[in-house]
């Protein structure tokens, strides 16, 4: 017999797992919302990743226009969501609690550390002085996650592209395949390059044009939006594609030093263009370049909740209370969007939440189809962004830029 809508009713104990960015976000926003305790389960309290983040500014819009401001960006929300379903989303804004608020707002006006986020999320927790947050410290597994479900509670996996849940979403599969709930579409590798810079320095399509005109297989490409100044220093982040090979014989990360000894083809190139801006502004590089080598995928859970375990008849935990994909273990993004589309879903998510009377089906349909349509937006703009580089790569080359091009 299929599984009743909502029952047993939902307790108000939410599981979060995982405290990265994501994670802590939707801990502050659950904290302010009355009626919800918390657990927050965190493998680790220091916060480490320090390199530089930019939220998105449709993320504290307060009107239609203002969301969509991009132009590329707002063709694509024209064409995927209707009006309402931005203002609902503007109207939760709106009721943040003023301190979120005003960091989010902060965030998206400038760059800083992906650590200073996780770092203040995790403070305003702390000093708020509510009871309802319970932090609890260590590594948990798959088993321990079912196992701690009791019947009303509501479990949300924010633990990244290695979802901890991902693939245990379909009842069908015992033990689960691997990726069964993943479509997954790899872009490129690439190597992420950033540095400080002695000046302020700012990068156009044409600047990457011609400060790339001597490289002829490896071109460094600063990314659109993403230099930030502090004074009259510049945070430079750009990125070089590579091949599988050249991906499987670096590690994960490192500097500058050990690219010119290992890969000077690929250092030449990154030299060349760092080169050709220091000529330009007469500044110069503050310490090492830090170095990570990274596949760029694009990819989604076919299904961003239990939902598929509301049909069986079982004692499954995950046929009692429900569970939500978050952040990247729900959708990934390239090209650095990632964290501004966790924290537009664990907003949306929060606001559902926050609507008790609501069955649960309804809300799994609500969530499947929201997060099933920002994937739609980040797609359709990770694809042009793709194919720009790809057209960019080759245009001195006629014939494999034809090659590229699909006009009619």
């Amino acid at each position: 017999m299929t599984q009743q809508l909502n029952t047993p009713p939902f307790s108000g104990r939410v599981h979060i797992i995982g405290a990265g960015p994501v994670g802590l976000l939707l801990t502050a926003l659950l904290q302010s919302t009355e009626g919800f305790t918390v657990r927050l389960y965190e493998k680790r309290r220091e916060y480490t990743r320090a390199r530089m983040v930019h939220l998105a500014s449709f993320l504290v819009a307060d009107s239609l226009e203002s969301y969509r401001v991009d132009h590329i960006d707002g063709e694509n929300i024209d064409a995927v969501f209707e009006p309402a379903e931005i203002d609902d989303g503007i109207a939760f804004r709106q009721s943040i609690p003023t301190d979120l608020s005003m960091l989010l707002h902060r965030w998206a006006t400038g760059f800083c550390p992906l650590n200073a986020i996780e770092s203040s999320l995790s403070d305003l927790i702390d000093e708020r002085g509510a009871h309802n947050v319970e932090r609890v410290p260590g590594i948990v597994e798959t088993k321990d996650a079912i196992a701690m479900l009791e019947p009303g509670d509501i479990m949300i996996d924010a633990t990244g592209a290695r979802s901890l849940l991902r693939d245990h979403l379909l009842p069908t599969q015992s033990p689960p395949e691997t990726d069964a709930n993943t479509v997954n579409i790899r872009l490129e590798y690439a190597i992420v390059v950033t540095f400080l810079y002695s000046q302020a320095y700012d990068c156009n399509e044409s600047c990457k044009y011609y400060k790339n005109a001597e490289n002829t297989h490896y071109k460094f490409i600063p990314a659109v939006g993403r230099v930030y100044y502090d004074g009259a220093v510049s945070h430079v982040t750009g990125i070089v594609n590579i091949t599988a090979e050249d991906y499987a014989a670096m590690p994960a990360k490192f500097d500058g030093e050990w690219l010119r000894a290992n890969f000077p083809h690929v250092a030449q190139s990154m030299d060349r263009f760092i080169d050709k801006i220091k000529d330009e502004t007469h500044g110069e590089i503050l310490g090492d370049l830090e170095i990570v080598r990274i596949p760029l995928n694009l990819y989604r859970a076919r299904n961003a909740t239990s939902r598929q375990w509301l049909a069986v008849n079982s004692e499954h935990p995950f046929s009692r209370s429900p569970v939500f994909l978050v952040g990247d273990s729900a959708i990934g993004s390239p090209y650095f969007q990632s964290i501004s589309l966790g924290f537009e879903c664990a907003m949306y998510l929060a606001g559902l939440l926050a609507r008790r009377d609501m069955p649960l089906r309804v809300m799994f349909d609500e969530y499947e189809l929201y997060t099933y349509k920002q994937w739609l937006r980040v797609y359709m703009r990770s694809k042009m962004i793709k194919h720009n580089k790809d057209l960019f790569e080759c245009v001195d080359d006629p014939a494999a830029l034809l090659e590229k091009l699909h006009i009619y």
